[in-house]
């Protein structure tokens, strides 16, 4: 998928490389006729005569640094930005009238094919500022701020920044492109896995789910884990990224309690998607309802809000009922990750929680609460009696990651 990024990003960038090396040397030649043709206003000819044999011998030996932007290196737009900046400071030199009299500098229009160098590599920002270097070295030429200079100056800085921005528009949009396309590819492989999976291991998996039922007794029991296994699967097919372990014996007892290995401790700080931590932890009794595109964390926030999510249904499994059903929302906000866990369970009669707290029973305070705040987040708990128990975890972007 990297080779394919880099393919698409070829196609936006590398026309643009391209022509910027075409617009060094013709610009290059440009300047040598200017002082040819006009030699005679020179006072000092040699400084112009030097100056440009650099300029043409700097502009030939570089021409594979502006072929694309791995060669284009922050030292090479150093020294190129140099050679422009000290050909306009010479111009005075080889010209005593160029401060009097409205006429190129030496390096002439060499010097946008510098800046826009600098956009190209850098964007808008890096545009910006050396243009800026650019007007102040011609404002130090000439000695004041004239109108043609301040037309010229003007141009090179509008027009260097607008290429930044496009340039800069253009890597996101090929951002989006490669994860658009690595998205489709594994969605592909997902649907072609579950086509595999559902001709032969769910079939019998469900087969023994409802002859398990039928039979009644430790059928059944054999039944519901088949049934459980086969939700497990599913979710793996679906997500691609769990890998549920076989069913202990614990799990059995209850609907809520799943022995699952995630991979959630990521070597770097990659964002994890909550979605595929929390898949594992759908089935029978747990029903999950999510984006359909990820919903990014930093690992340590999206550890502890799977740990508060679980803490939640645990509390479910044992307060609620091996009846009862429990539903899992993933809400993905530009400022926060809201992630809710709602029951239909008899609810948390009025003052328990007080209680609890009184008896030493700290579970929702410490496992859920305490989570959330570490986060800068917030856990709401609403519970009617007869009606069941919400809990709304919210963690915000903007603190997330400084766990």
């Amino acid at each position: 998928m990297a080779k394919r990024e880099r393919v698409v990003r070829m196609s936006v960038e590398q026309p643009l490389w391209r022509a910027l090396t075409g617009y060094r040397v013709l610009t290059m030649v440009y300047a040598v006729l200017l002082v040819a043709f006009g030699r005679e206003r020179y006072e000092r000819p040699w400084i112009a005569v030097v100056y440009l044999t650099v300029l043409c011998c700097w502009t030939l030996a570089t021409l594979p640094k502006v072929a694309n932007a791995a060669s284009c290196t922050k030292r090479f737009l150093g020294a190129d930005l140099t050679v422009a900046l000290v050909g306009i400071l010479l111009t005075p030199l080889a010209d005593a009238q160029a401060q009097s009299v409205d006429g190129p500098t030496l390096p002439s229009i060499w010097t946008a094919g510098a800046v826009l160098a600098y956009a190209i590599k850098g964007g808008w920002r890096w545009a910006g500022v050396a243009s800026s270097l650019v007007a102040v070295a011609n404002i130090v030429e000439r000695g004041h701020p004239s109108r043609d200079t301040f037309h010229n100056v003007l141009l090179v800085w509008v027009a260097s920044i607008a290429i930044g921005y496009v340039v800069e528009v253009a890597r996101a949009s090929e951002r989006t492109l490669a994860r658009a396309l690595e998205i489709e590819a594994a969605t592909r492989e997902r649907e072609r896995l579950a086509r595999d999976i559902h001709d032969s291991v769910l079939q019998v998996l469900a087969m023994v789910q409802r002859r398990g039922t039928a039979l009644g007794g430790e059928a059944a029991e054999l039944g519901r884990m088949a049934g459980e296994q086969e939700v497990a699967l599913r979710t793996l097919v679906a997500g691609g990224l769990t890998r549920p372990s076989l069913v202990s014996e614990d799990e059995s007892e209850g609907a809520f309690v799943r022995v699952v290995e995630v991979d959630d401790e990521p070597d770097d700080d990659t964002p994890v998607d909550v979605r595929v931590l929390l898949a594992p932890r759908a089935g029978s009794r747990v029903t999950l309802s999510e984006p359909g595109a990820p919903v990014l964390l930093p690992p340590p926030a999206a550890r502890e809000l799977v740990g508060a999510v679980g803490a939640a249904l645990d509390n479910v499994r044992v307060h609620a009922g091996e009846d009862a059903h429990a539903w899992v929302l993933i809400e993905d906000w530009p400022d926060e990750v809201i992630v809710t866990v709602r029951d239909d369970g008899p609810g948390i009669p009025e003052g328990r929680l007080a209680e609890a707290w009184g008896e030493g029973r700290m579970g929702v305070a410490l496992s859920i609460r305490g989570r959330l705040r570490d986060l800068g987040g917030s856990a709401e708990l609403i519970s009617v009696p007869g009606q069941g128990t919400e809990v709304e975890l919210k963690v915000p972007r903007g603190k997330a990651g400084e766990k």
